[in-house]
């Protein structure tokens, strides 16, 4: 298991939410170009970034984080207000490493039916794309956590496999923005109903102890950002951990 650390932008600011409140904001008086490189510099070659502005159907950011990505060696993993096949060719085209996708894969159940279509030919998009599962009680939420979904969660990973996505960024919604641990016992039902995804897990992760934890329950990768800003995980663990796993794999 690796460890990508998060960046989320709001109105061009580095920023964590609290349970995806928008009205519970913590500003970091740091740019994303800066975080980007603090991170390079530290020997760390994976982030995802997340845009918040995005998330809500607000595209105002998206040039701006755009022009700080294609200019960066780091791999990057990108979420919010991906809503259209184009722009998931757009930027895994332009090099992005891996494209999340959730509240339209969510809402519109073409939308999936045809991103599979582009899985033809020696050019798999389906390695590329991240289905981004937001969760509060077993419930899907979506548009930056503001709507519910009826879909069953369970459901949901099947259809998803079934087109040929296996790779999920799952957060707990309890336990995002809290420091309070990570949300295992949900990480384990989805891991027990399907044994194959790849899942990502986000939400909650504050020290070191609880990436062990994760890794003992064979999720892929997590995804750690107000742990890092509040100096309860260290850019230096996170380096030594990746270069452990990467020995290990």
């Amino acid at each position: 298991m690796y460890i990508i650390p998060a960046i989320d932008v709001l109105d061009k600011k580095v920023v964590r939410l609290r349970e995806g409140n928008y009205s519970e904001v913590t500003t970091y008086e740091v740019s994303l170009e800066e975080m980007i490189e603090k991170y390079q510099s530290n020997g760390t070659e994976f982030v995802h970034i997340v845009d918040l502005n995005g998330a809500k159907g607000d595209f105002s950011n998206q040039k701006y984080l755009f022009d700080i990505i294609q200019h960066t060696d780091m791999k990057v993993q990108y979420g919010g207000g991906v809503r259209s096949i184009e722009k998931v060719r757009e930027l895994v085209d332009a090099g992005i490493h891996r494209v999340v996708v959730g509240t339209q894969a969510i809402t519109n159940p073409e939308f999936l039916d045809e991103l599979s279509k582009l899985n033809t030919g020696r050019k798999k998009y389906a390695d590329q794309v991240v289905i981004a599962i937001d969760v509060l009680d077993e419930v899907i939420k979506y548009s930056g956590w503001m709507e519910s979904s009826p879909v069953k969660l369970m459901d949901y990973i099947d259809r998803c496999l079934s087109l040929g996505f296996y790779r999920f960024l799952c957060t707990d919604i309890n336990k995002d923005g809290k420091l309070g641990g990570a949300g295992v016992e949900l990480y384990k039902k989805l891991l027990d109903h399907s044994p194959i995804i790849k899942l990502i897990a986000s939400g909650g992760i504050s020290s070191m102890e609880d990436v062990q934890t994760l890794a003992g329950i064979n999720v892929e990768a997590c995804v750690i950002g107000k742990a890092i800003y509040e100096n309860r995980i260290s850019i230096g663990e996170i380096k030594e951990w990746n270069l452990k796993s990467l020995i290990r794999f």
